[in-house]
């Protein structure tokens, strides 16, 4: 049983924010008792110990209360009865072999439903070995949902019938932060910087591309990629931003690889903008403090202070559950995930990963004044993208603040799912 604080967080949020065609509205207020049935497993294969473990929980508080909401309102309705969601924890230690360990182990234990997200190289690993797993033993395929991990290529040339990408991709990231980028007038000189694996790399090729295409008057005056996770020093890379004389800063970094940069920067004195498209959280703002007011710009689904009535409902909600300041990460892209599998199942009639599929290809959810749809082609999630620029807490547009730091981000573009929307050159296959 839920805490009595719980409980009443979760009746409030379902009944405000909960529109999900698979689920009546009235179903959600009739608050029904807890479900009995068998579980759902949910594998997280996710790093959950060493250099982004903060990123692994990060994700697995969104999981568990997107289950939580869902279990709250009774359940995943079945023909043999409601069963409720559950979360399974599998520490990848960011490391893909581990990751391909933990996916065999899922396997073992009859978990047909993955989820991962923080790593792409770990995702193409995953989607290789899940593809040719539902080859050899049909009868215990698994279903992959993907919702961080955002190489373009996932849903392009390695696409499959098994795997669901819930986040926006590289390149869409891209295009949105370079329609506030084209704007900014003064700047003519831009540092490239990222992580040295498939993502971090295609975020600079995609740069230099969209750069070249819209602002070819920018010079790129420097552009390097470092260690994944290994730089615990970035005071030299900052240095060499600095004496660059970039004006700005361009890097899809995350975790604390995007802490420690942007720390070293402040301690630098670099007074440029930096373009991010994970500047908004996991101590980032609190990190760069005030020299990054309206200079610290991010790309994201959703942020908190997106002005919308039923949208501030669901973050008081979720900061009501997770009250610590350093908990302060929630993704609406994790929950519409949640929202999308449980309608899936419900259409499916079973837990079965290939009737799941097929049901999730046409998944159409709606959370908090955000919808989402699936892309059947490619499996590509549609929904709003968002940027947004750091500013004080208090200042107009800026209700909330992020990790109790004192600074929030203000919305200055949102992109409706048909702006976001880029074509696909998936050929997927089907069983």
């Amino acid at each position: 049983m839920f805490p009595v604080s719980r409980r009443r967080g979760l009746a409030a949020l379902g009944a405000a924010l909960l529109s999900v065609s698979a689920v009546p509205l009235a179903l959600a207020q009739s608050a029904p008792s807890a479900p009995r049935g068998e579980p759902i497993r949910i594998a997280m294969i996710e790093g959950l110990s060493g250099p982004f473990a903060n990123t692994g929980e990060a994700v697995y508080r969104n999981l568990l209360w997107a289950a939580e909401r869902v279990n709250a309102r009774g359940g995943v309705k079945l023909p043999g009865g409601a069963r409720p969601l559950q979360i399974e924890r599998f520490d990848s230690k960011g490391q893909t072999e581990e990751a391909l360990s933990s996916l065999r182990l899922a396997v073992d234990r009859g978990i047909a439903i993955v989820a991962q997200g923080n790593s792409s190289a770990a995702a193409s690993a995953l989607i290789e070995a899940i593809n040719k797993h539902n080859e050899r033993e049909p009868q215990r395929r698994q279903l992959f949902l993907n919702y961080s991990a955002v190489d373009p290529s996932l849903t392009n040339e390695k696409c499959s019938f098994w795997h669901f990408r819930f986040d926006a991709h590289a390149d869409m990231r891209m295009s949105a932060l370079m329609g506030v980028l084209r704007e900014d007038k003064d700047l003519k000189r831009i540092y490239l910087i990222g992580q040295d694996y498939s993502f971090g790399q295609g975020v600079l090729r995609e740069a230099r591309r969209q750069l070249g295409a819209q602002r070819p008057d920018v010079q790129i005056v420097g552009d390097e990629l470092h260690p994944i996770g290994r730089v615990k020093d970035f005071l030299p890379y900052a240095t060499k931003i600095k004496t660059s004389g970039a004006q700005a800063v361009l890097t899809g970094n995350w975790g604390n690889d995007l802490t420690l940069l942007v720390k070293a920067a402040r301690d630098v004195g670099f007074e440029g903008r930096f373009y991010t498209f994970y500047g908004n959280a996991l101590g980032a703002p609190a990190a760069i403090g005030e020299a990054g007011v309206g200079k610290v710009v991010a790309v994201a689904d959703w942020f908190p202070n997106v002005p919308n009535a039923d949208s501030e409902t669901f973050y008081r909600s979720f900061r009501e559950r997770f009250p610590k300041p350093e908990d302060d990460y929630v993704h609406m892209r994790m929950q519409l995930m949640i929202e999308a599998l449980a309608q899936a199942i419900e259409r499916a009639g079973k837990v079965e990963a290939g009737a799941i599929a097929a049901a999730l290809a046409q998944a159409d959810v709606s959370l908090a004044g955000q919808r989402g749809r699936m892309r059947e082609g490619d499996h590509q999630f549609q929904q709003n993208l968002a940027v947004a620029v750091m500013e004080r807490q208090g200042a107009p547009g800026v209700k909330f603040d992020v990790e109790g730091s004192g600074y929030g981000f203000r919305v200055i573009r949102n992109l409706a799912p048909q702006q976001a929307e880029m074509p696909h050159t998936c050929t997927m296959g089907r069983p």
